[in-house]
C-alpha cells in the first residue's frame, strides 16, 4: 500500500477514526495500531506477513529470555542474529549469490530455485534491522524486555516507518507505545505541516524528477552528451532525496497525529561540506544504526588508526550491501569508505572554513563526490555506472538538455531550497501574530492546490525495494 495512492487515503481516513475510540485504552489501542499495521504491510503480499511475525516473534521470546538466563545470553543473542540475518539473507540476497555462483561456475542453479524466494519482501531490511536492534539493546542491558506482545509488535509493524524507515529504536518508541498520549492541537498542525512537505516533495518534485532520471539511466546507450548526463545525475540527485525524505516527513506526520514522535530522518545534506557531515545528515536513524550497531563494536576509531580505517571500510560495504544485493552498491558503499578515509588522513572534517569561498569550495568538491557515489547508486550495473562516468567527464555534447522547461523548475526549487538552509536566510524569514498565521495556512494551502495540479506520474518509493 503506497502513501501516494487512493486506497491509502481510504485506509488512513478509516484508521484515525478508530484511533479516537482509543484514548481511554492502551491494549485497545496497540491491538488497532497492530492490526492496522499487519493489513497496511499484507495489502502487497499477505503471504510475507508471516516473515514480520517470525522475525519478531524470536527477538520478543529472545529478549525475554535473555534476561531470565543470563549465562546463555551471549548464546541467545547469536541465535537470534543467526535468525534474522539468515532471513534477510534468504530473501533478499539468496538470488545475488546464486546469481554469482553461476556466472563463475557455469552452472544454473538460478532455474531451479523457487522464484518466491527470489522476491525480496517491502521493506524487509528495516524492520530486520529494528527487531535486532531491539534485541542487541536488551542484551547490553540498555533496555528492559516488554513482556507485553502487542506492545512489542505494534513498536515492530508500526505502518507509518513500517518498509522505508525512519528505523526506530526500541528504547525511544516503546515508552511512548504504553502510555495514552493524545495529540494536541499544535501536534495536529504539525503533522499537517510534516505531510504535506511530504507529499510536495515525492509527487511534485520527485515524480516529476522520475523521467529526466529514467531518461539518463536507462537509455539503450550511454548518451555522448555530457551535459545532458550531468543534468540527468543531478535530477537523481534531488530525486531520490525528496522521495525518500518525503516519506520520512509523511511518516512522521502520521505519528504526530497518533501522539508520537519520531526522529528527523534528514538534515540538508546536500548543504555538507564534508563526506563525514554528509552522512551525518542523510538517513540519520540508519547510519547511527551501522555506528551503533556494526562500527563501534568492530572497535571504531578507539584502536590503531589502520584498524580504524578498516573498521570504517567494512561499514560502509555493509551499508552499500544493505541497499541492494548487486555489486554497483557494494562499489558505492566502497567509494564513500575512500572518500571518509581521504578525510581522515588530511583531518578535513576539523578544519574551519571562515572563508567563504574556501567553505564554497569545500561544499561544491563534496557535491561532486556525492554525485559520483550517486551514479553508481543508480546504474544498473558497475559497468553502467563507469560508462556513465565516462561520458559525464568527456565534456562532449552541446547544450541540449532533451527534458525541457519543467524539469529545470524543479530542479531550481530544490536547490534554492537548499541555498536558503545553506546560507541561513529561512530561519530568518518569520511572521508573527494573526498574519503570520494566515500566511502559513496560505502556504500550505498553495502547497496543497500545486500537489493535486502539478504531481507527475505516481511510483513507488525508491527505499521500498531496499
Amino acid at each position: 500500500m503506497l502513501f501516494n495512492s487512493i486506497i491509502f487515503l481510504i485506509f488512513a481516513t478509516l484508521f484515525f477514526a478508530f484511533w479516537q475510540l482509543t484514548k481511554s485504552n492502551v491494549t485497545f489501542r496497540l491491538a488497532l495500531l497492530t492490526l492496522a499495521s499487519f493489513i497496511f504491510y499484507g495489502w502487497w503480499d499477505w503471504r510475507f506477513l508471516f516473515l514480520i511475525i517470525f522475525s519478531g516473534l524470536i527477538d520478543y521470546f529472545a529478549a525475554l529470555a535473555i534476561t531470565s538466563f543470563p549465562r546463555y545470553k551471549r548464546f541467545l543473542l547469536v541465535l537470534s542474529l543467526l535468525a534474522n540475518i539468515g532471513t534477510l539473507s534468504l530473501f533478499k540476497y539468496s538470488g545475488f549469490i546464486i546469481e554469482n555462483i553461476d556466472n563463475f561456475f557455469g552452472t544454473t542453479l538460478s532455474n531451479q530455485i523457487n522464484s518466491f524466494f527470489l522476491i525480496t519482501p517491502v521493506g524487509i531490511s528495516f524492520y530486520t534491522f529494528q527487531s535486532m536492534s531491539y534485541t542487541i539493546d536488551v542484551y547490553k542491558g540498555n533496555l528492559k524486555p516488554t513482556k507485553n506482545v502487542l506492545q512489542f509488535f505494534a513498536y515492530l509493524s508500526m505502518f507509518p516507518q513500517l518498509v522505508a524507515g525512519p528505523i526506530i529504536r526500541a528504547r525511544e518508541m516503546l515508552p511512548q507505545l504504553i502510555g495514552l498520549r493524545n495529540p494536541s492541537k499544535e501536534d495536529k498542525w504539525e503533522g499537517f505541516r510534516l505531510i504535506v512537505k511530504g507529499y510536495f516533495k515525492k509527487m511534485v518534485i520527485a515524480d516529476n524528477l522520475a523521467p529526466i532520471v529514467f531518461s539518463a539511466f536507462n537509455s539503450t546507450a550511454v548518451s555522448e552528451n555530457s551535459l545532458f548526463l550531468w543534468g540527468g545525475v543531478i535530477a537523481f540527485a534531488f530525486q531520490i532525496y525528496c522521495d525518500f525524505a518525503g516519506y520520512s516527513d509523511i511518516a512522521r506526520g502520521l505519528a504526530r497525529w497518533m501522539g508520537y514522535d519520531f526522529p528527523d530522518n534528514f538534515n540538508h545534506p546536500y548543504t555538507a561540506t564534508s563526506i563525514k557531515d554528509f552522512w551525518s545528515r542523510w538517513h540519520i536513524s540508519l547510519t547511527t544504526w551501522f555506528r551503533d550497531y556494526v562500527y563501534i563494536p568492530l572497535g571504531g576509531n578507539q584502536v590503531s588508526k589502520i584498524r580504524g580505517h578498516i573498521n570504517m571500510w567494512i561499514t560502509m560495504v555493509i551499508s552499500g550491501l544493505w541497499h541492494g544485493a548487486a555489486w554497483h552498491y557494494v562499489v558505492w558503499g566502497a567509494l564513500h569508505a575512500f572518500f571518509l578515509s581521504v578525510e581522515r588522513i588530511l583531518k578535513w572534517p576539523k578544519r574551519q572554513y571562515k572563508n567563504e569561498i574556501i567553505r564554497f569550495s569545500a561544499w561544491f568538491f563534496v557535491m561532486l563526490q556525492v554525485l559520483v557515489g550517486w551514479v553508481f547508486f543508480r546504474a544498473n550495473s558497475t559497468q553502467h555506472a563507469l560508462d556513465i562516468l565516462k561520458g559525464m567527464f568527456s565534456f562532449q555534447g552541446e547544450l541540449l538538455l532533451g527534458w525541457g522547461f519543467s524539469g529545470t523548475v524543479f530542479i531550481f526549487i530544490m536547490i534554492l531550497r537548499e541555498v536558503l538552509i545553506y546560507t541561513g536566510i529561512e530561519t530568518k524569514i518569520k511572521i508573527n501574530g494573526s498574519w503570520g498565521a494566515l500566511f502559513e495556512m496560505l502556504w500550505y494551502a498553495l502547497m496543497v492546490a500545486i500537489i493535486i495540479f502539478f504531481r507527475g506520474n505516481a511510483g513507488e518509493f525508491i527505499y521500498f525495494q531496499f
